[in-house]
């Protein structure tokens, strides 16, 4: 297996654990991640984004595969499983992530899914009516980006 594809298996290995620190060990300390409720995230944010998500995780789950790595990308496939604390409703999201690698670190991480796919989960009614509408992404990444702030203040 390859070193890089050994750091995503340890990586997402963490995340089934919520072992945050051990996932933000495998990044770059200049790294970049975005989705599509985190745009974009640099460095320490990445970090303290699964700091947040790890600690306040309920009936979380974690399945990976499909990991492939070579000296300068990858990609994963991963599903979480857990309960939205917004409003506690069952969220099963399925992502597909794109790395690239720098030092033998996670330069930069993306991860896809569809955002009204979740936004139905999450948020019910709401979700299906207005989740893909752009009031309805915006307030959602409006949401999380105060969350994270405040987390990163000490407002855990």
């Amino acid at each position: 297996m390859h070193p890089n594809a050994e750091l995503l298996t340890r990586f997402y290995s963490a995340f089934q654990r919520r072992d945050a620190e051990a996932m933000a060990a495998c990044y770059h300390p200049e790294v970049r991640f975005s989705d599509p409720v985190f745009p974009d995230l640099k460095g320490r944010e990445a970090g303290d984004m699964w700091r947040m998500l790890t600690s306040r995780a309920k009936d979380f789950s974690l399945v990976f595969d499909g990991i492939a790595a070579d000296d300068t990308q990858g990609r994963a496939h991963w599903v979480a499983t857990y309960i939205f604390s917004g409003t506690g409703r069952q969220v099963v999201n399925d992502i597909q992530a794109t790395f690239s690698f720098r030092d033998g670190l996670i330069a930069e991480h993306h991860d896809h899914f569809d955002l009204y796919r979740w936004s139905r989960q999450a948020l019910g009614l709401k979700g299906l009516l207005l989740g893909w509408t752009p009031l309805v992404r915006n307030a959602v990444r409006a949401q999380a980006a105060k969350g994270l702030a405040a987390f990163r203040q000490g407002g855990r």
